[in-house]
């Protein structure tokens, strides 16, 4: 099975690890231990005896992009490749970053950012994937599918650099960094692994590298719309503001107090 396991590679970073687990977080990390152990290690390799599930949840650019399948941008980042250090790994990263971000943003909006991050890192290595296909011809990428919630990661190693970019991590578990210079690091270390290793690699250089762009965009985006639509509501308060201006004297205004505007209402 031509399975592109898309986990994180490279540097690595140290987390606070007393984090509490919150809800989402919670939820997600049940939810994939259960697909890994029950569907994917039990199902297929004792039930199914075929690897039938990862191809058809798993991200599969043919099937994608010619079968219309359209579920599997969604579906894949559920998955895992039955590395049991593939799992952990990601797990370990979603409940250390996760719960932070989700404390932080509150978990309706950090659930929306995490399938943002990951739905965006799948469409995006099946556009790139597809555009290399259509000017190379295809190759083994084309039928091998991608599995692994790292594409989500990384987006939201993405918002950890942006948060909390003045904490300090630790770059191979030694060398201390603040948290946005390991992202920076981290991305650029993507970029060139792709640019060596083109995308005929085990690891999904491309979809961690998309996992970066989609959250990127997503958090843009949203400030954006959330600016305008307080400048909006700025300008219909200002639009409602009125001058009052009291212009009768009062015997207690003879102390000098009564001339020019009272208050804005």
């Amino acid at each position: 099975m031509g399975n592109r396991g898309s986990r994180p590679s490279g540097p690595q970073m140290q987390f606070n690890m007393m984090v509490p687990v919150t809800p989402v977080v919670r939820w997600l990390i049940g939810i994939c231990v259960t697909v890994w152990l029950v569907f994917q290690v039990i199902g297929e390799q004792y039930i199914l005896k075929s690897p039938m599930l990862t191809y058809t949840f798993g991200l599969v650019p043919e099937n994608f992009l010619t079968k219309f399948f359209l579920w599997e941008p969604l579906t894949y980042m559920f998955l895992h490749s039955h590395n049991v250090f593939h799992i952990v790994f990601n797990m370990l990263l979603l409940w250390w970053l996760g719960s932070e971000l989700e404390s932080r943003w509150g978990s309706r909006f950090f659930l929306i950012y995490y399938l943002v991050s990951g739905v965006g890192a799948g469409l995006i290595y099946g556009i790139v994937v597809l555009t290399h296909a259509l000017i190379m011809g295809p190759s083994g990428i084309w039928i091998a599918p991608v599995v692994g919630a790292s594409g989500a990661i990384f987006g939201l190693m993405l918002a950890y650099g942006i948060i909390f970019g003045e904490r300090v991590v630790y770059f191979m578990m030694v060398f201390p960094m603040r948290a946005k210079y390991f992202v920076v690091i981290l991305g650029a270390v993507e970029a060139v692994t792709l640019l060596n290793n083109g995308m005929s690699s085990d690891v999904a250089n491309l979809a961690h590298l998309g996992g970066i762009a989609s959250g990127f965009l997503f958090l843009r985006g949203y400030t954006y719309f959330q600016q305008r639509r307080w400048r909006k509501q700025s300008d219909r308060r200002g639009r409602g503001l009125k001058l009052v201006v009291n212009n009768e004297k009062k015997d207690d205004d003879k102390g000098g107090g009564g001339g020019g505007p009272k208050y804005w209402n």
